[in-house]
């Protein structure tokens, strides 16, 4: 599986986020450390996600008044 990552420098710091999983953001000193950290969270992310029920709530549907 593969998931895009947005990552950026901020004053010395690595940043990273991952639009597809909400809520996820990290930041470290180095960007190879960001890369470990981003792959290890995200496998985190998606093990949590994956025991919870509510992963993808559905859309609640329009009401027609």
């Amino acid at each position: 599986m593969k998931i895009k990552a947005v990552i950026w420098q901020e004053d010395g710091v690595w940043c990273g986020s991952v639009p597809a999983l909400p809520g996820f953001h990290t930041w470290v000193n180095s960007y190879e450390h960001l890369l470990d950290m981003l792959q290890d969270a995200i496998q985190g992310w998606l093990e949590v996600a994956s025991q919870r029920e509510d992963i993808y709530p559905e859309k609640p549907s329009p009401q027609k008044i």
